[in-house]
């Protein structure tokens, strides 16, 4: 029986839900498309043959959400917007009864912090509700997440060091920008680092730590950087046997020259200043000049490759595993008009909202991915274009050690 989601943010990964809900028609029955401004959401619907609903929507204001969510009336809310506004959905899906979905944990618009904390604190009162809200269902958090728990299921009896790596190989042919937003972006990559070890979080300053990785299929080595991710917090909870966990990305060196001239002048700060008599955010203005990630498809070229580095135990035996999607970004935006960073967190996000509409993952409370049987979701990635691959090494990659 085919259902109604509400899907909440018209930005780059918004697109790609849509477009791939569009393409499961046997679950998602009915799409409603909301976003700040309805033109948006318009422009991406005109785009798939098939009906999408469209709505104007304030996320910040739980009050207009709940009365579009009575309207409507879906059976889950899938909120692809700004992590700042996870709790004000959160809070209107509460008042309704409905089930949530979101991609990227919660954080406060005037620090760069971001943690589960705010969002398990939910846990018992969605459980009195009687419904169900997933959180981290994007590639990282989110598939990272659940080929962790993939590969503790079937190759670990005991995981003892895991290493997370993204990689974007791709090139958009611009001088600097961001491939989601931009905001969020830099936020991530100006903190400090942090990683996990010993039962400890230990923290590094802002890229500092750096390692050669030779990337598969050709892509080649590249360099990439120590950060933190939420991914980590939820899977140092979930696999206490884990002893060390760290987060790499990867970054070219243009990048990252211009990001330090930006910080640098004081283009990177998130506290206001006065300019002409008003106050502005200079990071919320840097967003507002830089390319949208949304129109960088059709300029991108290149292939992402995202995964994970397990190392354990099984029967005794030490076990070394490497386990990675490989997306290419010009067959992404053939498929749905998206560049790969998108994709990778859209088509997760259609893939949890199936899992739980079809009720192949259920439960009254606040869960992350990995609480659930990762069978079925690794079944999904490979039909609907996320195909992954996996890898015994010989021994763990020395960079890695």
């Amino acid at each position: 029986m085919s259902k109604k989601v509400l899907i909440i943010g018209a930005g780059g990964v918004g697109s790609v839900v849509t477009h791939k809900c569009a393409m499961n028609r046997d679950v998602f029955g009915e799409i409603c498309l909301a976003s700040r401004r309805k033109s948006s959401c318009d422009k991406i619907a005109d785009q798939i043959d098939s009906e999408i609903h469209t709505a104007q929507v304030d996320a910040d204001n739980t009050a207009e959400t709940v009365a579009l969510i009575k309207d409507f009336q879906p059976d889950l809310v899938l909120n692809v917007a700004l992590p700042y506004q996870d709790l004000a959905i959160m809070d209107a899906c509460l008042e309704t009864g409905t089930d949530y979905l979101d991609t990227a944990n919660y954080e406060p618009r005037d620090e760069a912090k971001f943690e589960y904390s705010w969002q398990w604190a939910y846990h018992d009162r969605f459980k009195d509700a009687g419904i169900m809200a997933l959180l981290g269902s994007g590639f990282d958090p989110g598939v990272t997440n659940i080929f962790t728990a993939y590969a503790k299921k079937h190759h670990f009896d005991t995981i003892d060091t895991l290493d997370i790596i993204d990689c974007n190989a791709g090139d958009h042919g611009k001088a600097f920008a961001t491939n989601f937003n931009p905001e969020i972006n830099i936020r991530e990559v100006t903190a400090n680092g942090r990683y996990f070890e010993n039962g400890e979080w230990k923290e590094t300053p802002p890229l500092s730590e750096k390692r050669v990785f030779d990337f598969p299929d050709g892509i080649g080595p590249k360099d990439m950087y120590l950060m933190y991710h939420e991914e980590m917090e939820s899977l140092t909870k979930n696999f206490p046997d884990i002893k060390r966990m760290r987060f790499w990305m990867t970054f070219g060196q243009q990048y990252l020259t211009h990001l330090k001239v930006l910080e640098n002048v004081g283009m990177t700060r998130i506290d206001p200043v006065i300019y002409n008599g008003q106050e502005i955010i200079p990071l919320q203005f840097l967003k507002a000049v830089l390319p949208d990630p949304g129109s960088l498809g059709e300029s991108t070229k290149g292939r992402t490759c995202i995964g994970i580095v397990a190392d354990g135990h099984k029967n005794g035996e030490r076990k070394h595993y490497y386990l990675y999607n490989i997306c290419d970004h010009e067959a992404c935006f053939a498929e749905v008009n998206s560049q790969a960073i998108s994709y990778t967190t859209g088509v997760p996000a259609m893939i949890g909202a199936k899992m739980m509409l079809t009720d192949k993952w259920r439960g009254k409370g606040v869960f992350n991915v990995e609480q659930f049987d990762p069978d079925p979701f690794m079944e999904q990635l490979n039909v609907q274009g996320l195909p992954w691959t996996e890898q015994w090494l010989d021994k763990k990659p020395e960079v890695l050690v």
